[in-house]
């Protein structure tokens, strides 16, 4: 076994090392982006193999100052700690009590700022109302918008605080989070100014999108060029707000019939790409609306829920993915499923054809109103027909990818940001068997236990 120890950080730095011992196996996803066959790849080390948890050779993770130094054998490890100027006693010791060890899960979709809730569209949707009938009816992404335009920055971040240790708990340490419930520049830098300073307090990590091109919004909704003036106000007034905020790293946009055309994507997405911000998008969630095939050829991030893509758009991601262009498929099977539809994206298929695949809990107040990473990796392996090793890459390394993070997080590796979770389970494939149960034992981020349970 190689073990791939990082050079520096060593001498008299006030921050202690870590040692997470005890693990029934460590779940490492190491070696990058996966596609195809590599989907099902999780590198797992397993403490049976070695002779036990306490074997001399089980595994565990060495961190020092919030990075991961190597993933090894004890015995070996700690020999070769101590020969490149590691001193043991620098380190505290985490038992994991015989739990599994992953990777911090990635969320790489949320709508994590909002006011106000929607449970009665549970009801009509029961009834046969369809989204966008919802959302015509002014309710919907509409109804969110009026209660968020209202909401404080401190009633909403309480909110996001609220939210983030649900998601902290479930396993979560890093999250994507769009604004697109305020239409408006004011309640969008308000959305983004939020999420940002959330992320800086963490522990969650959050990379804040900027969803102007969420809806269009009841003041434009009157005029007969509604659709078409709310763009030019987008990619005129709004783009060099935000860019001028400098909060958001991203730009999406809800690319679908009765919301955003291709073309017009394309436009605001290339002028928010002028202005540093790097592209995702909402694509093809309800229809075939071309958004598959933007993302392939503009050469987006990620694109995401994929619900109902064209055979066209399959081809253009492949093709890209074969030319090392890759662009993330993010399925958020969770959506799918609080929808009541009874079609979902066609996740094997993306695999088969060399399509990387994420997963995202596309968190909000009517669509998909959790904040349950595991719970979308169960709906993923019962709705999408993942296998379990399958949604945990697609939850982790993959989502990192899809986020541009994937050299920083979501895989154990040297050099890496030592984000990981001890489950009370003894294997990785049980997070997902065991839906909506509370699996968590413990949760170290950037090197730091912020979640203990034991």
């Amino acid at each position: 076994m190689t073990l791939r120890v990082i050079s520096g950080g060593r001498g008299e730095a006030a921050a202690p090392g870590l040692l997470v011992i005890g693990a029934s196996e460590i779940v490492t996803v190491a070696g990058g982006l996966r596609t195809g066959i590599g989907q099902n790849d999780v590198a797992r080390m397993s403490a049976a193999e070695a002779g036990g948890p306490d074997s001399p050779t089980a595994p565990v993770v060495a961190i020092w100052e919030g990075r991961i130094l190597a993933v090894g054998g004890r015995a070996d490890l700690e020999t070769l700690l101590e020969a490149e100027g590691y001193p043991l006693g620098r380190f505290a010791r985490l038992d994991a009590r015989g739990g599994a060890v992953t990777p911090g899960l990635v969320d790489p979709h949320t709508h994590l700022l909002f006011a106000g809730s929607r449970e009665g569209e549970l009801e009509l949707r029961q009834r046969g109302a369809g989204y966008m009938e919802i959302l015509a009816a002014g309710g919907g992404i509409l109804s969110t918008v009026a209660a968020t335009r209202a909401a404080s920055a401190e009633a909403l971040s309480a909110h996001g605080r609220r939210w983030l240790d649900e998601m902290l708990a479930h396993g979560t340490t890093t999250i994507e989070a769009k604004s697109g419930y305020g239409l408006d520049l004011a309640t969008e830098l308000r959305l983004l100014e939020v999420a940002y300073e959330l992320g800086k307090a963490g522990p969650i990590e959050i990379a804040p999108t900027f969803l102007g091109a969420h809806a269009v919004p009841p003041e434009f909704r009157s005029r007969p060029d509604g659709t078409e003036a709310y763009v030019r106000s987008v990619i005129e007034e709004q783009l060099p707000g935000v860019a001028a905020q400098g909060r958001a790293r991203f730009c999406d946009v809800f690319c679908e019939e009765g919301a955003f055309t291709a073309d017009q994507s394309r436009r605001i997405l290339m002028a928010a790409s002028g202005l540093g911000l790097l592209s995702r998008l909402h694509a093809d969630e309800l229809v075939p609306s071309g958004g598959a095939e933007l993302a392939a050829e503009i050469g987006a991030l990620s694109a995401d829920h994929l619900a109902a893509p064209s055979e066209a758009g399959l081809t253009a991601l492949a093709e890209a993915a074969a030319d090392g262009r890759a662009v993330v498929a993010t399925l958020l099977p969770t959506t799918t499923w609080f929808l009541m539809k009874d079609h979902h994206a066609p996740a094997r298929r993306f695999i088969e054809l060399g399509i990387p695949v994420a997963i995202g809990t596309d968190f909000n107040p009517g669509t998909s109103p959790t904040a349950s990473m595991p719970l979308a990796m169960t709906v993923a392996c019962l709705s999408l027909g993942l296998t379990p090793d399958e949604a945990l890459v697609a939850a982790t390394i993959n989502a990192a990818h899809a986020l541009g993070l994937g050299d920083e997080i979501g895989s154990l590796e040297g050099g890496k940001a030592a984000d990981l979770v001890i489950w009370n389970v003894p294997t990785s494939r049980q997070i997902p068997y065991w839906p909506a149960a509370d699996l968590v034992q413990a949760v170290v981020k950037r090197g730091r236990v912020v979640l203990d349970r034991g």
